[in-house]
């Protein structure tokens, strides 16, 4: 047997479901646009496939991750003796200023200004397994 929604039902799920494809988008565009930030800002010392380090380790998989854990990469002390995992709020004080949040480090590059930037950086660092 059908049941029929009433009108403010059916405009409720639609916003719900268009809201999801919003944010989907938005998800996904800000990914692109991390992948031209890690591009211009990363790529020359981090590579993102997994095990492929450069001077830098390889930032696959790196969203959720403990840090110094990628095997084969020679971390400074500070960064081995770290109990920091990558979240997003880590990933993006340690973006904004590598050597501030963990003095100590070797990473040579000062860091990421924008907000924006380090937003949809992140977001792109989310998509890489």
């Amino acid at each position: 047997m059908f049941r029929f929604l009433a009108a403010p039902v059916l405009l409720a799920m639609a916003s719900a479901v268009a809201g999801g494809a919003v944010a989907q988008a938005t998800t996904t565009q800000a990914a692109t646009t991390g992948g031209a930030v890690y591009r211009r800002a990363c790529a020359a010392c981090h590579s993102v496939e997994a095990g492929v380090n450069r001077s830098g380790p390889s930032l696959a998989g790196v969203a959720g991750r403990p840090a110094a854990a990628v095997r084969g990469f020679r971390y400074s002390d500070v960064m081995s003796g770290s109990t920091t995992t990558w979240t997003d709020a880590a990933l993006d004080a340690f973006i904004a200023n590598p050597r501030g949040a963990m003095p100590g480090n070797r990473m040579a590059y000062a860091g990421l200004t924008k907000p924006e930037d380090r937003a949809a950086l992140i977001q792109y660092l989310r998509t890489l397994r």
